[in-house]
C-alpha cells in the first residue's frame, strides 16, 4: 500500500481542480490552498467508518458476524472466526485508509509553512494528531508497521518494518508538539456544541493511550487529569439517547465525523455501515409504526456473552443494559416485532446504537446523517481509572470508575480492581471499536478461541440451535492473532517489509 499509495496520490489526495500539474513546492501558500488540505484529512477519517469499525467489532467477542445467514458475507465471517489470512479484503482496506491519513498529514508538514498564517499553525498541529491517530491503530494492531514521517521519494518506496521505538516515539513527538503549539481549538465550555474540529484534549487522550499501552502509567494519567481538570466535558446524563442525531457533539464527544443531513445529496450522508449493522429486517414482522429504521442487513449481532456480562453487573433489569441491548421478548413486547424466519443470533439485538425511522433520510435508506463518533469523555475516565490504578492512586482510580457506574444508575465501589475496569469498559464502549486492542494488550485474546467452531440460529420461537461452521481451523491462536497480517499487495510491492508470524 505504502508503494501504491505514493505512486497513485497525486491524482486523489484532494478534490482539487487540477489544469496541467499541480507544484506542491508552490501550492500550499493561501489559507484557502491549505484549508483545502485540511479538510482532506477529516474526509479520510470519516471514510474510515466502514472498514475500521466493522472490522474491529468482528474481532471481538462482543459480536457474531450475522447476516441473513451463514455464507451472505465470508469476508465478515473471516474476521470473526480468525480464519483470515493476508489477502483479506477488509484489513488490506483498513491498513491502506490508515496510511492515506498519514500521506495526507505528511503533505501538510511538508509543505505548509510552520511560520506560517494561523490556519497554517492549526493545519500542521491537525497533521500532527491525525498522523499519530492513525499509527496508534497500525502500532497497536499491527505491531510493526513502516514508519512514513515524509513523503517519499521513489529511492525511499521499500521502507522496513519500524521499531518500537520508532513508532512510539513518532506518536509522542507529535502529539506533544501539537497539544504545546497552542494552535488547537478547544470547547469554549462543556456546553459547546459547536466546535467540531480537533481538540487540544482530543490530543491530550491520544497521547494518555499512547503511554498506557506502552506502560508509562504516571504519564498517561496526568494526560487524562487534565482534560478531566479542564472542566469542558462531562458524562453526558442521558444514555437511552446518547447516539441520537440530535445529540451530535454532546458534552462527552471528544472527537467525531461530521454528517449534514441533506436528502438532495445521498453521497454526502452515503452510510452503508448504518444499513449493514441495522437489523435483519427481512427476518422480522414488524408494525408499520416501529420506530426502527425497516431496512437492515443485521451484520455485527450482540453475543449472549456480552449480555451475560450486563446482566452480571447490573442485572436484568439494569439501566445501562436496557439502553444498550433489547433481547427478542423485549422487541416483541415493547415494540411488536416478532421473526418470520430463522436468523442468526442468540436473541439480542443492538439498542445503543440502533437507527431510528426518523432519522432515515427521506425515501433513501443509504442517506444517514449521524456523525462517526471516534472518542468519548467515558474512554478518558476509564482510561484515566486504569491509568491511575497501575501508577498506585486506587483512590482516583475508584473516582474516575464510579463516575461511569452513576451514570450507569449503579453503586458506587470503594475498591477498584483492574478486572472491575476491564468489565465496566466491555460495557459502556461495547460497540464503539476499542475492545480488540484492549484485549490484545491485556493478554486475553483466548477469549476468542472459540470463534467459528459453530454459530447461533435463532429460531421463530425463541430457540437458539447452534450450528458447525465447518472450519478446519478456527479462533484466536495465540502467537498469531496478536498482529493482523499486512497485505499480501504490501508484501509483493515493498520487499523491505516483513510479514508477521504465521501469515
Amino acid at each position: 500500500m505504502i508503494c501504491t499509495l505514493c505512486l497513485s496520490a497525486c491524482s486523489d489526495l484532494l478534490d482539487i481542480p487540477q489544469h496541467g500539474v499541480l507544484d506542491y513546492n508552490t501550492y500550499y501558500q493561501t489559507d484557502d490552498q491549505i484549508l483545502s488540505a485540511n479538510v482532506a484529512m477529516y474526509l479520510e477519517v470519516r471514510g474510515w467508518e466502514f472498514n475500521a469499525k466493522l472490522c474491529k467489532a468482528m474481532f471481538t467477542d462482543d459480536f457474531w458476524a450475522g447476516g441473513s445467514m451463514r455464507g451472505d458475507n465470508t469476508d465478515l465471517e473471516h474476521l470473526n472466526e480468525f480464519t483470515f489470512d493476508a489477502e483479506q479484503d477488509y484489513i488490506q482496506a483498513m491498513f491502506t485508509t490508515f496510511y492515506t491519513l498519514i500521506y495526507k498529514a505528511n503533505v501538510i508538514l511538508g509543505h505548509v509553512d510552520e511560520n506560517g498564517s494561523e490556519m497554517a499553525r492549526m493545519a500542521r498541529a491537525e497533521a500532527k494528531v491525525f498522523r499519530a491517530f492513525a499509527y496508534f491503530d497500525l502500532k497497536t494492531m499491527w505491531g510493526n508497521p513502516p514508519l512514513v514521517d515524509h513523503e517519499l521519494s521513489p529511492s525511499e518506496y521499500n521502507v522496513p518494518n519500524g521499531t518500537d521505538e520508532q513508532l512510539w516515539g513518532l506518536m509522542e513527538q507529535d502529539l506533544t508538539e501539537a497539544i504545546s503549539s497552542g494552535a488547537l481549538v478547544e470547547k469554549t465550555s462543556v456546553n459547546d456544541k459547536e466546535t467540531w474540529r480537533v481538540t487540544k484534549q482530543f490530543a491530550q487522550a491520544l497521547l494518555g493511550k499512547v503511554y498506557l499501552w506502552q506502560g508509562k502509567n504516571a504519564e498517561a494519567a496526568a494526560q487524562f487529569d487534565a482534560i478531566v481538570n479542564s472542566g469542558k466535558y462531562k458524562l453526558f446524563d442521558d444514555y437511552e439517547t446518547l447516539f441520537r442525531i440530535e445529540n451530535k457533539h454532546n458534552c462527552e464527544s471528544m472527537f467525531e465525523s461530521n454528517r449534514v443531513h441533506d436528502d438532495n445529496d445521498s453521497f454526502q450522508n452515503f452510510s452503508m455501515y448504518g444499513l449493514m449493522t441495522n437489523w435483519r429486517m427481512d427476518k422480522m414482522n414488524w408494525p408499520s409504526d416501529t420506530p426502527i429504521m425497516n431496512t437492515g442487513w443485521g451484520f455485527r449481532v450482540p453475543t449472549k456473552s456480552l449480555y451475560d456480562d450486563f446482566v452480571k453487573e447490573e442485572g436484568v433489569d439494569g439501566y445501562r443494559l436496557n439502553c444498550s441491548l433489547k433481547t427478542l421478548d423485549q422487541i416483541t413486547n415493547e415494540l411488536g416485532i416478532t421473526l418470520k424466519s430463522p436468523v442468526i443470533g442468540e436473541g439480542y439485538f443492538m439498542w445503543k446504537l440502533r437507527i431510528l425511522a426518523s432519522e432515515r433520510g427521506m425515501g433513501n435508506d443509504f442517506v444517514y446523517a449521524a456523525n462517526t463518533l471516534w472518542m468519548r469523555y467515558a474512554e478518558v475516565l476509564l482510561c484515566g481509572a486504569e491509568a491511575h490504578l497501575a501508577a498506585g492512586n486506587a483512590g482516583k482510580a475508584a473516582e474516575y470508575l464510579n463516575m461511569i457506574r452513576t451514570r450507569a444508575h449503579l453503586p458506587a465501589k470503594s475498591t477498584v480492581t483492574l478486572a472491575d475496569i476491564k468489565i465496566e469498559k466491555r460495557l459502556e464502549l461495547f460497540g464503539e471499536g476499542t475492545r480488540f486492542q484492549d484485549l490484545l494488550r491485556w493478554g486475553e485474546g483466548s477469549k476468542m478461541a472459540d470463534n467459528g467452531k459453530e454459530y447461533p440460529l435463532l429460531q421463530v420461537n425463541g430457540q437458539v440451535s447452534w450450528v458447525s461452521c465447518g472450519n478446519p481451523t478456527y479462533g484466536f491462536k495465540s502467537g498469531k492473532h496478536e498482529k493482523l497480517p499486512y497485505p499480501a499487495t504490501e508484501i509483493r510491492l515493498n520487499s523491505a517489509l516483513e510479514q508477521n508470524p504465521g501469515y
